[in-house]
């Protein structure tokens, strides 16, 4: 089979989708018998060609972008712009099976405007789904009939958890809409062993600082356990266009000292920081499936978070979901977790169990098995 896979996303740029295709690609390129071009955006201007492996190759469509981790639209335009005049380039020049589009939109235009000429599927990844993104309330209802067609076109339209799968289904009932979850290297990411909490508690969100991540909740729950008597310590993994508002708001509730604002880090260095801390703590109005919690619970860190996509799949005796999104409860639910250290240690244990059931060996199987049905059909 040769696949063309597309993602406007893929690191450094965006966040779990393009990680996760990283993943995957991993996977494929174990597979001989599988050739992959891979049309992605580049970090400045220009057209760049990687060889990912022997069978895999990676075209960067670049475009200058102000931040990594976040999109204005006049970015997202540009690309797809660019990126289209690359796209029927490829189609025509190359006999592929099939696309493979992340993200419904604005990915899956492209193959959309070329399903005469070669089939397509499309990954549905989250901010992608009417519904899920509070900040594109408008942009959903104005780009609704597109989205139906580009839904509606594709052989296959996949969702990576069944609360992703169940929030589509509201905008496209008539589909069918099947799930192929994230997975996890579990030989990489791994817990530290006979860990027991400290004087200090350190919890770790790992996310873009955006407005959906609602990073907010996390910092005023700081504020309420600090003032309950427990000595926490909130670290922030990630960037995004609202790092200045919230550490503005760390220092207006005078706890800037118990949030640390860590950045950006680089992805290697990953499993080292989810292993220096106590909780993993997630507050995300919707998710897909979140790649950063089954590393966290890969490294044996119990969960605090809010519900949301995927959370189901997770969340079994691993960690608590708060009763409900504001700070009072989710501040109740993290020192339910502290104060109870037979329930950490135990949800330390089914983290790491939990996590060992999602493989990115399978979610790649799943997807070359829905390679050969597309292209069948």
């Amino acid at each position: 089979m040769k696949i063309l896979m597309l993602n406007y996303e893929f690191p450094p740029i965006g966040g779990g989708a393009g990680q996760a295709q990283q993943n995957i690609l991993r996977q494929f390129s174990n597979s001989p018998d599988l050739r992959v071009d891979v049309l992605t955006c580049g970090t400045s201007p220009g057209i760049i060609t990687e060889q990912f492996s022997d069978n895999i190759k990676i075209i960067k469509v670049g475009i200058k972008k102000d931040n990594l981790h976040y999109w204005k639209k006049s970015e997202v335009i540009s690309w797809l712009l660019r990126a289209g005049r690359i796209h029927k380039k490829l189609v025509k020049e190359n006999d592929y099976d099939l696309a493979h589009a992340f993200f419904g939109f604005p990915t899956g235009y492209l193959p959309y405007k070329t399903a005469g000429q070669l089939p397509y599927i499309i990954s549905l990844r989250g901010s992608d789904v009417p519904g899920y993104n509070i900040r594109l309330g408008v942009d959903y209802y104005l780009l609704a009939g597109l989205f139906k067609r580009i839904w509606t076109k594709a052989k296959a339209v996949i969702a990576n958890s069944d609360g992703l799968a169940k929030l589509a289904k509201r905008f496209t009932p008539e589909l069918v809409i099947p799930v192929i979850v994230n997975g996890i290297d579990t030989r990489r990411y791994q817990p530290i062993e006979n860990h027991a909490l400290g004087e200090q508690i350190n919890l770790l969100t790992v996310c873009r600082l955006i407005s959906r991540k609602r990073i907010d909740i996390l910092i005023n729950a700081v504020k309420i356990c600090l003032e309950k008597g427990q000595n926490v310590r909130l670290n922030i993994a990630g960037h995004g266009n609202l790092r200045d508002e919230l550490e503005k708001l760390a220092k207006d509730l005078n706890i800037y000292e118990n949030v640390r604002f860590l950045g950006r880090v680089e992805n290697d260095e990953m499993p080292e920081v989810y292993q220096a801390n106590d909780i993993f703590v997630m507050s995300s109005a919707h998710e897909g499936m979140s790649n950063a919690m089954l590393e966290a619970m890969a490294c044996g860190l119990p969960i605090v978070t809010t519900h949301c996509e995927g959370v189901d799949e997770l969340i079994a005796q691993n960690g608590i979901i708060a009763k409900d999104d504001s700070p009072e409860r989710f501040a109740e639910a993290i020192e339910q977790m502290i104060n109870d250290k037979t329930m950490y240690q135990q949800s330390r244990l089914a983290a790491r169990e939990q996590a060992e059931k999602f493989s990115w060996a399978n979610t790649a199987a799943m997807y070359i098995d829905a390679y050969k049905k597309a292209i069948c059909n």
